[in-house]
């Protein structure tokens, strides 16, 4: 365990913002407390404020992907970039309703992902090992594509992708500016479906730069909301697209 004690610890607001998520969380806490930052996933500053900078700054996609999701029969969604399991983990962990995806090309950062879902009893996660391009290569097999010839889009450990369907939203974090990220995510989501992309202050910035890419990719009404993060607590930014 860390000797670093989080400015959060046992504060009201996490039971307040978490919910019946806590318990999973709490885990999750403990796990990035002690073995976060040896393991590259964290910056040593980060140690004590896992609470807000990670895991209360990820539940803040939470209501938009409830929103996103709530006509839709299949709850599906695909993390891209999962990393160290930001917001994928955490949305997971409090949607125990939807499907998570989570894509993460890095093997060492795909076993810290395994142990984290058996840490934290998650039963709604599978994780791929994969850069985005498969996955969409596997979204457009399952739909008629151009892998729909009986070749199957693989992982880089060579297995089958077992995505079939297209995904009713796509979430990301800190994985790159939108004039890549619509190429990246976009295609991955079904007609109706919806991007949620955490990100920093310049975000109205890059659907400016990136506002050919997300036309191209079939990307309409994107826009930045200002996401509370909780009580008394500085918001974040969210970017969302959704697909024609």
């Amino acid at each position: 365990m860390s000797d670093v004690t989080d400015e959060l610890d046992g504060s009201p607001i996490l039971e307040e913002v978490l919910g019946g998520a806590l318990d999973k969380l709490n885990v999750f806490h403990e796990k990035l407390a002690s073995e976060g930052e040896p393991r590259g996933l964290i910056g040593p500053r980060d140690v004590g404020i896992i609470w807000e900078r990670h895991i209360l700054n990820s539940a803040a996609i939470v209501p938009f992907v409830r929103e996103a999701t709530a006509k839709k029969q299949f709850k599906t969604v695909a993390d891209i970039g999962s990393g160290g399991g930001f917001p994928g983990l955490v949305a997971a962990a409090c949607l125990p309703d939807h499907q998570f995806t989570l894509v993460e090309p890095m093997e060492r950062r795909v076993e810290w992902l395994r142990e984290c879902v058996d840490d934290m009893d998650l039963d709604n996660v599978s994780i791929v090992r994969a850069r985005a391009n498969a996955m969409i290569e596997a979204v457009r097999g399952g739909n008629g594509g151009r892998k729909g010839r009986g070749e199957a889009a693989v992982d880089l450990d060579g297995n089958p992708i077992e995505a079939r369907h297209p995904f009713a939203v796509v979430t990301c974090r800190a994985v790159a500016p939108m004039t890549k990220l619509s190429g990246w995510t976009l295609p991955l989501l079904g007609q109706g479906g919806r991007l949620v992309a955490l990100k920093g202050r310049s975000a109205q910035e890059e659907i400016t730069k990136a506002s050919k890419e997300i036309a191209k990719n079939g990307g309409i009404h994107p826009r930045v909301v200002e996401a509370e993060v909780g009580p008394g607590l500085e918001s974040t930014h969210v970017l969302m697209v959704d697909k024609r």
